[in-house]
């Protein structure tokens, strides 16, 4: 049970990440989002990776924390693409 719990927790979360995305690539500006929160965010994905090996624990839930952190990434890479975006457009 606790197992399932977890995965409704982490599938609960990553809900949010495709809208995240699509808006971060349309928007094409950083302007609202937060690198420190986006990485807080990827780091708390890592740890809970991590713990899965650790605990010896590694069940299909793992995969939801790897779907995660790869949307998370995406989000932080696009950031930085809109970033450098927000600075051409500055500079014009």
């Amino acid at each position: 049970m606790a197992e399932l719990l977890e995965a409704f927790m982490v599938v609960s979360f990553g809900v949010s990440w495709p809208m995240s995305i699509i808006k971060s690539y349309t928007a094409k500006t950083a302007k609202g989002k937060s690198l420190f929160f986006l990485c807080a965010i990827a780091f708390g994905y890592v740890c809970g990776i991590i713990s899965k090996f650790l605990a010896a624990s590694i069940t299909y839930v793992l995969v939801f924390y790897i779907i995660n952190l790869v949307m998370v990434s995406i989000d932080i890479g696009l950031y930085f693409r809109n970033r450098r975006l927000d600075k051409r457009a500055q500079a014009k």
